[in-house]
């Protein structure tokens, strides 16, 4: 069976994915309540009673706030590292199923191989995830990469390292600077932080990151976590024009607030 992927939503108001093999039924952070979950899950024909695992960027609510409804799902296993599983635990009402790892490493879960990477977010201690599923010159089950990049103020050299051999990239591209700063309904502080280096990726950011990385095995690169005020669809996708046409093998999404995405098969 290939890998099979979903958003099932990006931005402020909630984060959550959906990863699917043939071992393996895993959620990318959990920001929505479990009622919540439960629906989106239902709209792409799943459930959370058949849910595995959910994997933990950081901390903040619109990452995180699902867990304290999945006490009712205590099979799933929740991975993060110490610092995030400290800060989550602390706000629930139950004893999470915890697996802690190191940032930095790389494990397996089930016929999952998980690679975590440090990004750079004000947060406890934010990680990144690369999955891979498959074996390299398989012909039946082909090795696939996905890389999940959310929530981060800039691109150091360890996370375009961890672009560049991926079949799919989910990037955020939060803001764009000309509507951020136009924005009356922020405090000049909020402005300073979200394009900050601990921050948010501006559409800029990102199109410099990928022109950067640029790299000629993606097939489908996922533009992520708008920010409802001060982003659009037009503004990501005139900043990333050039990109676009440079990697003309490779599709190009933008996924507003509220909207799951089609499955994506990586066959």
């Amino acid at each position: 069976m290939a890998m099979r992927f979903t958003i099932l939503g990006s931005g402020s108001s909630g984060n959550a994915a959906l990863l699917v093999t043939e071992g393996a039924r895993v959620l990318v952070d959990a920001g929505f309540s479990a009622r919540r979950l439960g629906q989106l899950l239902d709209e792409v024909g799943e459930s959370l009673a058949r849910i595995d695992a959910v994997f933990l960027t950081h901390e903040h609510g619109d990452h995180a706030d699902g867990l304290e409804g999945l006490k009712r799902f205590p099979h799933i296993r929740v991975f993060a590292n110490e610092g995030t599983r400290r800060v989550v635990q602390a706000g629930l009402t139950w004893r999470v199923d915890w697996n802690v790892f190191e940032t930095g490493s790389r494990f397996r879960f089930r016929d999952l191989e998980v690679d975590t990477f440090a990004v750079p977010h004000d947060a406890q201690d934010p990680v990144g995830f690369r999955f891979s599923h498959g074996h390299e010159g398989d012909l039946v089950a082909p090795r696939r990469t996905l890389a999940w990049l959310t929530d981060l103020g800039h691109a150091p050299l360890n996370i375009r390292h961890c672009l560049r051999d991926c079949d799919v990239v989910v990037v955020e591209s939060n803001h764009c600077p000309r509507l951020l700063q136009a924005d009356t309904r922020r405090p000049w502080a909020t402005k300073q932080r979200i394009s900050g280096r601990h921050g948010h990726l501006s559409n800029e950011a990102v199109r410099e990151l990928l022109a950067d990385v640029a790299s000629p095995r993606w097939r489908h690169v996922f533009l992520t976590h708008l920010s409802r005020d001060c982003n659009s669809r037009a503004a990501v996708e005139e900043a990333l024009g050039d990109v676009r046409a440079r990697l003309a093998g490779c599709r190009f999404s933008v996924v507003e607030q509220g909207q799951t995405t089609p499955w994506l098969e990586l066959a």
